[in-house]
């Protein structure tokens, strides 16, 4: 991270007011789309928005599922969140804070989305996210970011260096595959940007049931 957790929420607080607007590029919208479209939530799911921002993907998938809980580092930005919440009518989605290593949620989550944030992270620092994300035993995690599916053009990145630091696609299937998800889908929007899907098939207890 090249930015210190608190740098970040104050970088992204300051912006809050104008950001929605300020993400208009085509790239966006087609990942922000692309999420949205591959968690297709069930009415009886609890989604969990990880890097949550103004809302836009809870906001989305609310809709559709039981309950969606949006977590981010900004207040500012939850602050704009919650205002579309209640502009939007929408009652069956919380915002709080929390992290991508500390998400600061212990209820059950059958869905993690996250778009556009954890690309602030490491690439040691995105592993321990999805570890930590693997803990909360969601059946798909699909993540919209910032990412490399070759060499990165530094005539044209689609970041900002200074203070993102994305990672390759091959380092994120590693990690996702490393903590027990299946990689069931990869969109590519952008040379530097995509979507990918990531499942745990069986589900249930890991237990060996040898205490019954």
């Amino acid at each position: 991270m090249k930015k210190t957790v608190e740098e970040h929420a104050a970088r992204f607080s300051k912006i809050a007011a104008d950001y929605d607007e300020s993400q208009d590029s085509d790239e966006y919208k087609a990942c922000a789309s692309l999420v949205v479209d591959h968690a297709d939530p069930g009415p009886d799911d609890v989604v969990l928005d990880l890097g949550t921002g103004t809302g836009a993907i809870a906001l989305a998938l609310a809709p559709k599922a039981k309950r969606v809980v949006g977590r981010d580092i900004s207040e500012g930005m939850m602050e704009q969140a919650e205002t579309k919440a209640g502009e939007q009518g929408i009652a069956n989605v919380e915002f709080g804070r929390g992290s991508f290593r500390e998400p600061d949620y212990e209820g059950e989550v059958d869905v993690v989305v996250s778009n556009f944030a954890m690309h602030h992270l490491s690439d040691e620092q995105k592993r321990e996210a999805i570890e930590v994300i693997a803990e909360l035993r969601p059946r798909k995690f699909v993540l919209g970011d910032v990412m490399f599916f070759g060499e990165p053009d530094p005539e044209e990145p689609f970041y900002s260096p200074e203070v993102d630091d994305p990672s390759t696609v091959g380092h994120l299937v590693d990690c996702l595959t490393g903590a027990g998800f299946a990689l069931t889908a990869v969109e590519r929007v952008h040379d530097q940007v995509g979507v990918l899907v990531a499942e745990r098939f069986g589900g249930g207890d890991d237990s060996d049931g040898s205490d019954e």
